[in-house]
């Protein structure tokens, strides 16, 4: 059945890897006129059988729609796909995964152009697009008056979360996240690693895991209010002198188990290091400083 696409929104997508192939079946599913365009071609028969209007290069597809979304490898490959197009006018959606940074120097380089920016950071792998209930989203950040246009188009796919007129910020908060999710998964790597040669079953240990894990998590409302108080004992219960003394235990049962350190060891270097400055009454938090260059 035809989706009735009056008073949709048309979308121009620059690139159709998993990603933006899953973008565009959204946006089309919805009823709106999605324009794409990728690199190799044939990534684009499976969507022009769906109902997407296939550009026969960058600058046709830029010239289609004011809305024009961009979903490519990095930063460099946006400059380069989008060398010869005229952005005049367009409203630029940047999705592709760069750094703060990249993200600044890509807002003044559109606004020279004669385009509207947004910069955006995907919160989410491919199966969650148009999936409302798995939670995906897309941090946004870049001009308020360009994402209230487009937010209701923009929400189709993924849920949206607008973080700042700095057009780095969506970056930054993707980063940040990401960063903290591969420090979860460093903890867990090193978890089961210690009961690796041991009789015990991992799948045994992955809801202890997974459970300790979410009873942890609200630490970080902890450390944010320390960050913004400046008080790092507020609400200690554990504190670093304490924290420091037991870390010889974790490494010694590393070494028992045959197991390399390197996954804690630094972790636990800033703590001693934040505890011979004298701060044995605080939490955590103090690593923060330390970290910050």
């Amino acid at each position: 059945m035809a989706q009735n696409t009056v008073g949709k929104t048309s979308v121009t997508l620059l690139g159709l890897g998993a990603m933006g192939t899953a973008l565009a079946r959204t946006w089309l599913a919805a009823g709106h006129p999605v324009t794409v365009w990728n690199r190799t071609p044939a990534r684009s028969a499976p969507l022009a059988a769906e109902g997407a209007e296939v550009a026969d290069g960058v600058a046709a597809a830029v010239a289609a729609n004011t809305l024009v979304v961009v979903c490519l490898l990095d930063d460099a490959s946006v400059e380069e796909t989008l060398a010869g197009a005229d952005l005049t006018g367009r409203d630029l959606v940047n999705l592709t995964t760069g750094t703060p940074a990249e993200a600044r120097a890509r807002a003044e380089w559109a606004r020279g152009r004669g385009a509207r920016y947004l910069d955006g950071g995907i919160m989410a792998v491919p199966p969650m697009v148009g999936v409302p209930e798995a939670g995906g989203y897309v941090f946004y950040s870049g001009s308020r008056e360009l994402f209230e246009r487009h937010r209701e188009t923009l929400g189709v796919p993924l849920g949206t979360r607008y973080v700042g007129a700095d057009a780095g910020f969506a970056a930054l908060h993707d980063v940040a996240l990401l960063s903290a999710m591969y420090g979860m998964f460093a903890g867990t790597a090193h978890a089961f690693a210690l009961i690796r040669k041991e009789g015990i079953d991992p799948a045994s240990l992955a809801p202890l895991l997974a459970d300790w894990l979410t009873a942890m998590a609200p630490s970080v409302h902890r450390t944010a209010d320390q960050l913004r108080s400046g008080d790092y004992t507020e609400g200690v219960v554990s504190d670093l002198a304490m924290q420091v003394a037991g870390t010889p235990t974790f490494l010694s049962t590393a070494e028992q188990q045959g197991v390399s350190p390197e996954l804690l060891a630094p972790y636990f270097a800033l703590m001693r290091r934040r505890l011979s400055e004298g701060s044995g009454e605080e939490g955590l938090t103090g690593v923060v400083d330390l970290l910050v260059r």
